[in-house]
């Protein structure tokens, strides 16, 4: 099909990240809880046949399967709960990555990696970013930090925007 093709997803149901240097995957719900998906590249049954049965427990929940070959145009929105008292961290991290699951023959293929250190007040952070993308590889959201505790990602956003190529 012609013409641009967009999936929107939106969680606010926080999510623990463990603190450490792996990177971990952002989750999204299906169905009703996107944002919008009509050309089916956040579904609970993935290309590959896999069926994701809950979403907030499996990675797979967290991966965008490009509809057609096009540029993809990445954007994310990222919010972070404060840092701890003692030993709060001093850096978070994100990343938009190919295949994070090792699902192809060239997985784990990163791009656009920030390294932030807090603001004052909340940490809020968007993120755009331009890729080729093509069905079968599938793409993700991926974050961490380094402060001594869990912290919650209290919010986050992941979308994908496919132009044509001539």
């Amino acid at each position: 099909m012609p013409g641009v093709q967009v999936c929107s997803l939106k969680v606010d149901i926080p999510q623990l990240i463990a603190p450490g240097t792996a990177y971990k995957i952002v989750r999204f719900p299906f169905g009703v809880a996107e944002s919008t998906d009509q050309f089916e590249m956040h579904q609970a049954v993935q290309p590959d046949g896999y069926v994701v049965s809950n979403w907030a427990t499996d990675d797979r929940s967290g991966l965008i399967w490009p509809s057609k070959v096009g540029w993809g145009h990445l954007h994310a929105m990222i919010q972070w709960e404060s840092a701890s008292g003692a030993g709060g961290y001093t850096e978070l991290r994100d990343q938009y990555v190919r295949d994070p699951l090792g699902l192809t023959p060239t997985p784990d293929d990163t791009t656009a990696t920030e390294h932030r250190t807090p603001t004052p007040g909340g940490q809020y952070y968007v993120k755009n970013h331009g890729i080729f993308v093509a069905p079968g590889t599938p793409i993700a959201l991926r974050v961490t930090h380094n402060d001594a505790a869990s912290r919650l990602l209290t919010l986050a956003e992941f979308k994908l925007v496919i132009h044509d190529v001539a």
